[in-house]
């Protein structure tokens, strides 16, 4: 029988870690993850089926499909993003850790902003749907649009608050990242600046596609310091805005102080630009030189909510988090 030495020193046991493993959190997360990707691709198909459909309609109004391209992109972006993190979450990697926090708070944030407007925007859109005698349909009586304006306003409380709240809770556990780390041992390219700087690179970055399919399918329409410019000179001045938005993001990953300031200095002319021009000019203007179809302007002026000098000061206002965002995350700025 082996005895041990007694003049040899003892041997210490292995530290027990002090988190909890959280790897069937990471798979039952990551596969929601999953499905929640998949639920954004199926929304790809059914915008080009409901315009199919729109356009068989009898005295449909002429649609202009360019105008869906957008949206198809960001739903098509999302859906690959979302599996994407989702296989990265079952496999507990740290990258998607880092990137599903960035996701679940920025979804939380803007669920709460959406979940706030809601009631004034659907309230609006359901007093103006139009009577139709021809198939016996009359105007929503004012009871149904209170109950359709409760209905739609709880299902935006529970998507786009409560769901993010427990994404948000769940990657923001100590015991998930420590889990992530002891399983992911190699530093990802997430770590490679703070998390409250990648998630503003991030917003900068996914801006870059959005300007380059404005460009491609002429929608390019910017306001300019009391004027519109399309076409051409659209298409280029969203070329511009992605150049901008994608070297800043580039030079804040880095820490690089200048790439802080591009952001601030754009960020204020971009503001001013909107001010000037929507103090001049209707919002339905811009619409008109995109294409969209006079039937939806007409509908858009008939809820007032961004027509006027309105748009200009929601853009400004809108500005203003982000701004304030920036001023927080200065602190992690390198000197130059």
């Amino acid at each position: 029988m082996y005895e041990q030495n007694p003049e040899a020193p003892p041997v210490e046991a292995a530290p027990l870690p002090d988190y909890k493993d959280r790897s069937t959190g990471l798979v039952v997360f990551g596969i929601l993850t999953l499905m929640l990707g998949c639920l954004a691709g199926l929304f790809v198909p059914l915008m080009l089926f409901g315009q199919m459909m729109a356009a068989k309609a009898p005295n449909a109004p002429p649609t202009n499909a360019a105008m869906m391209l957008p949206g198809m992109a960001i739903y098509g972006g999302l859906a690959v993003a979302l599996i994407w993190l989702g296989i990265g979450s079952i496999q507990a990697r740290r990258w998607a850790r880092a990137l599903l926090l960035i996701f679940s708070w920025s979804w939380l944030i803007m669920g709460v902003f959406m979940t706030a407007v809601m009631p004034l925007f659907m309230a609006k859109v359901f007093a103006n749907l139009p009577a139709n005698p021809r198939a016996g349909q009359s105007a929503m009586p004012p009871g149904a649009v209170t109950g359709m304006v409760i209905g739609m306003t709880l299902f935006f409380f529970v998507f786009f608050v409560l769901v993010p709240l427990l994404w948000t809770f769940f990657y923001q556990s100590r015991h998930v990242k420590a889990t992530c780390e002891a399983r992911d041992p190699v530093t990802p390219w997430t770590d490679a600046c703070p998390l409250p700087v990648l998630a503003f690179c991030l917003w900068t970055w996914l801006a870059v596609p959005m300007m380059l399919v404005m460009s491609l399918t002429g929608m390019a329409v910017m306001p300019f310091f009391g004027m519109f410019v399309s076409g051409l000179p659209g298409a280029l001045s969203c070329l511009i805005v992605a150049a901008v938005w994608g070297w800043a993001g580039w030079w804040l990953y880095r820490l690089d102080a200048r790439g802080w300031w591009l952001i601030l200095v754009a960020m204020v002319l971009f503001a001013t630009s909107a001010l000037m021009t929507y103090a001049q000019h209707d919002i339905t203007e811009l619409y008109q030189l995109q294409g969209m179809p006079q039937a939806q302007i007409d509908q858009i002026q008939k809820m007032g909510l961004f027509t006027g000098n309105r748009m200009g000061w929601f853009t400004a206002l809108f500005s203003l988090p982000f701004v304030g965002y920036l001023l927080f995350i200065k602190k992690y700025m390198r000197k130059v």
